[in-house]
């Protein structure tokens, strides 16, 4: 879901019938006739119904129909505990991984799986404090951290000057979080040589292993990420193999950004 990595954000503190008749003798069909028409009875009268013109046919999409991922969040659905960062300078001004330009005073965050769009309920658990943000970043790539919110979010919080503070997450909105591939990062590494070195040492036995340049305000990262998953919960699987047989430090990451 080893060779030195270094964080790929810093902060203040790190970042679905059948008819059967018969016919009657003579007799029996002139007596018969003869009944009916003395009791006006001779024939039936059906109701003619005036058709209703139909709906307009809905045009057929050309795609398959809307697929049960394409749902949005349920609120509650989704809750999480960890540890807060937040980052502001020099990420301040910079383009954040889904393309907004970072503004450390709007009420936003980075995460390292929700999908972006999503709002998320943030509650200090040291002074009850809360704050909504819209996930638009990836991060924190520290451990134990669980998100990095923007310096507004953690002032709102009373959490800018500590730095860091335990946290409930819960998932008010959105796209649907358990739908998406995901992977598992393994290192960022400033030097190319010692990903490709990795990606090589990792490659026959955990295919696909990718590296992902990372342009960041504080210089380029090479990011190796290693598998391909449909659910986070394999993703996270996936993390520690790595963890126990490589002794890497894992993130699993949301890929299809």
């Amino acid at each position: 879901m080893r060779f030195a990595a270094h964080p790929a954000r810093t902060s203040r503190t790190s970042k679905e019938g059948s008819r059967v008749g018969s016919l009657a003798p003579p007799r029996l069909a002139l007596a018969v006739a003869l009944s009916l028409a003395a009791t006006g009875c001779a024939h039936h009268v059906y109701a003619t119904r005036i058709p209703v013109p139909s709906p307009p046919a809905q045009p057929v999409p050309s795609g398959p129909p809307p697929a049960v991922e394409r749902q949005p969040a349920v609120p509650g659905e989704y809750v999480e505990e960890g540890v807060a960062s937040w980052y502001g300078i020099p990420f301040d001004g910079h383009r954040t991984s889904n393309g907004d330009v970072y503004d450390m005073h709007a009420l936003t965050a980075a995460h390292r799986t929700l999908p972006f769009g999503s709002v998320v309920r943030v509650t200090n658990l040291r002074n009850g404090r809360q704050i909504e943000v819209r996930i638009n970043d990836r991060g924190p790539f520290v451990a134990d951290r669980v998100i990095d919110l923007s310096l507004a979010a953690a002032q709102a919080i009373d959490m800018a000057g500590a730095g860091i503070a335990p946290v409930r997450l819960e998932l008010l909105g959105g796209p649907n979080p358990r739908v998406g591939l995901f992977g598992v990062q393994v290192g960022a590494f400033r030097v190319q040589d010692n990903a490709e070195r990795l990606r090589d040492q990792l490659q026959a036995s955990y295919a696909p292993v990718n590296i992902v340049l990372y342009d960041s305000p504080t210089g380029l990262f090479y990011r190796v990420r290693v598998g391909r998953v449909p659910a986070e919960d394999a993703a996270n699987h996936l993390a520690g193999e790595l963890r126990s047989h490589e002794h890497l430090t894992t993130f699993v990451v949301r890929l299809d950004d």
